[in-house]
């Protein structure tokens, strides 16, 4: 489509049906924008062509990355620092076996079962690792999750498993250089003085319907993001430790929070979500399915068998330590960036990205649906998303 207008509508149009189709069928949005977006490629693919749907396209491609950031942005804001530094010895130990279990595990599994190469191996072995903070942070904020001590070592813990997924991404397949120095000590005189600077500047210049506080936070998210790309990592990384080291600030905001929430959920985070269940190709899939269930198979296993031992010694009972592994469980954001970065790089070809994005995919809302369906811990949510949960409706973070 050419007419970028009627190519906008189109989009947003699936978005509003994905909505409708999470309130019918009470499951959380992104979930249902993720498999619109699937169905929607499929189908417009083969009406009109496979660039049909335009998922490639700049523009679709920079509000999908800028939903992604903000996104990640707010789920680091919404860590409550006190939370973190009493539960950091958690998120560390459940955030790295969260990694190195399925790091190996599918890794080994492509080497050996599929035959893949030793690079696409580890390729994989990386993709697989990760769990998703962006769908864990909408399905959070949407039940309430994200008000309690539960909610927030998830995030937690979802922060260091995908941590270690980009330092590992790194050193197999980008290695060290100025650029990569450069950027680091950049990050740490930015991240130290950050916290010292942002509250005087909101109280001076904020509070004014020109909106200073958001273009002040898109300016250093699309700075930081930048500077990550060129010094070879990823966007969405600095955005999760920007949003970390303001959370004593914006995320007690809760106005600006709740205004940055309607730009994020209302515009930019559908184009991201619905974009990635574009990129997975039916057909490749439907030839060669059993590398599919392999792959989703291996980051399963790996993940529950680590994971669920792992959280339960940290005293989380039945109910709150499968939802919780099953949170865990999840990958999106950086699992479909190291597959794409393979694809880009050569490292693994077409086939091999619709797998591991199919598979991505797939932990998204399989592991999402079966927590929320039946491991809900309803007991730790607060009163009034405890009662939207009761009676099958929308939380009211939802609103927002």
């Amino acid at each position: 489509m050419e007419n970028v207008w009627v190519l906008a509508s189109v989009w947003v149009g699936l978005a509003l049906a994905a909505t409708l189709l999470a309130i019918w069928f009470k499951i959380s949005t992104a979930l249902t924008e993720i498999v619109v977006g699937t169905v929607a490629q499929l189908v417009i693919g083969a009406l009109v062509g496979p660039a049909g749907l335009g998922g490639k396209t700049e523009w679709v491609t920079f509000l999908a990355g800028t939903g992604a950031i903000v996104l990640t942005f707010l789920a680091g804001a919404e860590l409550d620092p006190v939370i973190f530094r009493t539960k950091w010895k958690e998120a560390m130990v459940v955030g790295l076996v969260g990694f190195v279990g399925p790091f190996a595990g599918c890794a080994l599994i492509a080497r050996y079962v599929l035959h893949w190469t030793l690079q696409s191996s580890l390729l994989a072995g990386v993709a697989l690792s990760t769990t998703s903070v962006a769908v864990v942070y909408a399905v959070m904020l949407e039940l309430g999750f994200n008000k309690t001590d539960f909610g927030k070592a998830i995030l937690a813990a979802c922060f260091i498993n995908d941590l270690g997924t980009v330092i590992a991404l790194g050193l197999i397949f980008a290695p060290f250089t100025m650029r990569t120095l450069i950027f680091v000590v950049a990050s740490v005189a930015v991240f130290i003085v950050l916290p010292l600077i942002t509250p005087g500047f909101f109280r001076h210049y904020g509070g004014r319907v020109s909106e200073l506080e958001a273009k002040y936070l898109l300016f250093l998210l699309f700075g930081m993001g930048g500077l990550a790309v060129w010094a070879g990592s990823e966007a969405v990384l600095p955005a999760y430790l920007v949003g970390m080291v303001l959370a004593g600030t914006v995320g007690k905001d809760h106005v600006l929070v709740r205004r940055l929430r309607t730009l994020t959920f209302g515009l930019l985070t559908p184009f991201y979500f619905i974009r990635a269940g574009s990129f997975v190709s039916v057909p490749a899939l439907a030839m060669a399915p059993l590398v599919f269930v392999i792959l989703f198979g291996a980051k399963m296993i790996s993940k529950v068998a680590g994971l669920l031992p792992t959280v339960r010694a940290f005293r989380y009972q039945r109910e709150e330590g499968l939802y919780y592994t099953l949170m865990m469980s999840t990958g999106l954001t950086f699992g479909t960036i190291s597959a794409l970065f393979g694809l880009s790089h050569g490292v693994i070809d077409q086939a091999q990205y619709s797998h591991l994005v199919a598979t991505v995919i797939g932990s998204a809302v399989i592991p999402t649906m079966f927590a929320n369906a039946w491991f809900m811990p309803r007991h730790l949510l607060p009163k009034e998303e405890k009662s939207a949960a009761a009676a099958g409706q929308t939380s009211p973070a939802t609103a927002e």
